[in-house]
């Protein structure tokens, strides 16, 4: 079978390394080469590559927010480059996955190449592979506080947690409101509480997480009892305790 191959990494040395050394694979075609994340999100979507060699470090989009874009059912099989991202190492250990570390030599290469293969020959399914997921969580669990993906039809959005008035939950998903705006996301309101907490938010009751620089006055409601206003107008009940809201914006 011929191997479809899509090349992303933002320093041209890097990607001439990659296709030489595939030049001399007879079953693999480079199909695309790509400079930035949002280039290699758009050629994955168009193009479906069967294998995608992805840096983890680019402009605009990195490696994991490409991957973290894309439509379950548009992951290919991924072999990582990284040059030095300990981090990401590490992240990329725990779940098994594979990387290269640049600069690597001919051989690992090889060795990354033909494990995609057996992988693609033996019919596993990228899309079904939990190790991507795993890795995904691991990171927004390892770095909260991190740009978060919004996804609708119409367009792909990452928000800075410095943007988000307040959050919101709804069911599975979580409304995250911006200004004007509102955006919808599958998660859950404890998980966004643990990713956002770093940033500067609290939860002020079972389904509200607020942005505390956001904060312009606290409101008493009945005895006891007590609201948020935030800088926009927007007032929100709550139920933590006044003290600890106290010594949170204190701190801010």
């Amino acid at each position: 079978m011929s191997l479809r191959v899509l090349i992303a990494d933002d320093e041209p040395p890097a990607r001439e390394r990659v296709r030489t050394l595939l030049a001399s694979e007879p079953d693999v075609e480079v199909i695309a080469e790509c400079a930035n994340g949002a280039q290699a999100l758009k050629a994955t979507q168009e193009l479906q590559p069967d294998l995608l060699f992805l840096d983890v470090q680019m402009p605009r989009l990195n490696g994991f927010e490409v991957l973290e874009a894309l439509p379950p059912e548009q992951i290919p099989a991924v072999i990582f480059t990284t040059a030095h991202d300990e981090h990401a190492i590490r992240a990329f250990e725990i779940n098994a996955l594979d990387y290269l570390l640049k600069p690597f030599p001919e051989a690992r290469f090889k060795a990354a190449l033909q494990r995609a293969r057996a992988q693609l020959c033996k019919g596993s399914d990228p899309v079904a592979d939990p190790r991507l997921n795993a890795l995904l969580n691991h990171l927004r669990v390892a770095n909260p506080g991190g740009r978060i993906l919004v996804r609708s039809p119409e367009r792909i959005l990452y928000l800075r947690p410095d943007e988000i008035d307040h959050v919101e939950a709804a069911g599975n998903y979580v409304v995250l409101h911006v200004g004007k705006e509102s955006h919808v996301v599958r998660e859950t309101t404890a998980a966004m509480e643990a990713r956002l907490a770093s940033a500067g938010f609290m939860r002020l009751s079972r389904s509200v997480i607020v942005n505390l620089a956001r904060v312009r006055e606290v409101q008493p409601v009945a005895p006891g009892q007590y609201a948020v206003l935030l800088k926009n107008g927007t007032r929100l009940d709550m139920t933590c305790s006044l003290s600890e809201l106290q010594s949170r914006l204190g701190a801010v």
